[in-house]
């Protein structure tokens, strides 16, 4: 398990971002912030699982 998510998070980090980013973009401020903030989240378990792996 984890060396699933070692791999998989920071891959879904990277892939929804860019998404989260453009969707953010037409949301209001309190709505954008609330993307942020799973991004910020998500980048922290990425983040996590590495240093697991290692």
């Amino acid at each position: 398990m984890k060396y699933l998510s070692a791999f998989s998070l920071p891959s879904l980090v990277v892939l929804a971002s860019p998404a989260m980013a453009h969707e953010g973009a037409h949301l209001h401020p309190h709505d954008g912030g609330l993307w942020l903030g799973v991004v910020a989240i998500l980048a922290g378990l990425g983040l996590i699982a590495l240093k697991v792996r290692k």
